[in-house]
């Protein structure tokens, strides 16, 4: 893979260091992305300028500029040619994708009746430019064919051994109210050991007609085998796991698990039963744990009754991750490797607060969820093919007794 070097001249230095900050930092990112292109050319050619080699593929053809709106400005950037194949670069399409789902959402929000003068404010103070309403109106075409895409591929793979499920909520103006929409996300572990994002919706809550519709789409795009379904402890996602994937062992987030027992806990006795809670869940064997539940009940049941009937019922099930290899058991004990989607959601929502409409909550937090999934796909494996073939020997029949043994307490209840 070619390198990135950025090189600057003594005068450049102290133009960056003396001069106005957002005036530097818009001359650098200039430099670091017509650098990233030079690096980009030269992979795609096969040579670096002026190297002779067997590998070649095609020839420079100088550069053209071509702009790249930013929230700190309007960026003039370099692009290579070559001779003969069309130069390809991921700079515009990676930075611009989100970007511009931001500001169709804005200008929507004309529309729907917020002042004009306001809109333009923000996403001038955004990108550092404002955009006429037909190039709006094409880069919403261009969103929803890419989220269509998206959503509907066909998966390239038929088990995802274990599979997180996570929602958050966003403010949308729908029939002249303002109501609050879940956003559902699915985040898959494949066999080769990478993450990616299988699926993300818009519904009007977390209820059993919207996690089974979410999974069983999941089912009829191909994924088929789940050994394991990480998730909090929502109604409506147990009752569409034990519908939809029967066979898949149910982990629930210990995070969340925590959280709710803290939150009806007294104040004065939380800090303490935070660590010791932490402490159970870091025991070094299952039984381990099992006995510092009992010395935690027995210590707290008469000041925290309630918190300690949730321990109790809820402390199997959110041990099942124990099952696993000690590699995997933090890593799928909680839904934390979706944390960065979830903050950069809500970092992109809370500079609009309130949506326009359901369909553009759909275009941008799924333009930014592509983003990062991006991300997500070129990160490292959680396990690999030897790690695989142990779970599927050993650990794959232990969890489907696991989700057997809860397939029955649900029916039950």
């Amino acid at each position: 893979m070619a390198q990135v070097n950025l090189t600057l001249t003594h005068e450049e230095v102290l133009h960056v260091l003396t001069g106005n900050r957002d005036e530097a930092i818009k001359f650098l990112l200039e430099r670091i992305l017509n650098e990233s292109m030079k690096a980009e050319s030269e992979e795609q050619l096969g040579a670096e300028r002026h190297e002779r080699t067997e590998d070649r593929q095609d020839y420079r053809n100088g550069t053209r500029e071509r702009e790249l709106n930013t929230r700190i400005g309007t960026l003039t950037l370099n692009v290579p040619r070559h001779r003969n194949e069309p130069f390809h670069t991921m700079v515009f399409e990676n930075y611009q994708r989100s970007e511009a789902a931001l500001i169709a959402t804005m200008v929507q929000m004309v529309v729907m009746g917020v002042s004009s003068r306001k809109v333009e404010k923000v996403v001038t103070t955004l990108c550092g430019t404002s955009f006429s309403k037909s190039t709006v109106s094409e880069l919403c075409k261009r969103l929803d064919k890419d989220i269509d895409l998206f959503k509907n591929r066909s998966l390239d793979f038929r088990e995802a051994p274990f599979l997180m499920l996570d929602a958050t909520y966003f403010k949308v103006r729908e029939d002249h109210r303002i109501k609050s929409k879940a956003f559902l996300i699915a985040l898959a572990f494949k066999p080769d050991g990478k993450r990616e994002v299988i699926d993300f919706g818009v519904f009007d809550a977390e209820e059993n007609y919207s996690w089974k519709t979410f999974l069983s789409g999941l089912k009829a795009r191909g994924l088929t085998d789940v050994r394991m379904v990480i998730s909090d402890a929502h109604k409506a996602i147990r009752k569409s796991v034990a519908e939809v994937y029967p066979q898949a062992a149910w982990q629930r987030c210990q995070a969340h698990f925590q959280r709710n027992i803290l939150d009806i806990t007294p104040n004065k006795y939380k800090e303490a039963l935070a660590i010791d809670i932490r402490r159970m869940f870091d025991a070094t064997s299952i039984d381990e744990a099992r006995h510092i539940e009992e010395e935690i009940i027995a210590e707290y049941e008469d000041v925290a009754g309630k918190a300690m009937e949730i321990l109790e019922a809820g402390f199997e099930e959110s041990m099942t991750a124990r099952s696993l290899p000690s590699s995997l058991q933090i890593k799928l004990r909680t839904t934390n490797l979706l944390e960065r989607l979830n903050r950069e959601l809500k970092r992109r929502s809370d500079v609009i607060q309130v949506f326009p409409n359901p369909e553009s909550v759909r275009r941008l937090m799924g333009a930014v969820t592509i983003e990062v999934n991006n991300s997500y796909m070129e990160g490292n494996c959680m396990y690999s093919e030897k790690t695989l073939d142990i779970l599927r020997s050993d650990v794959f029949p232990k969890l489907r007794l696991i989700a057997l043994e809860q397939l029955a307490l649900i029916k039950a209840a």
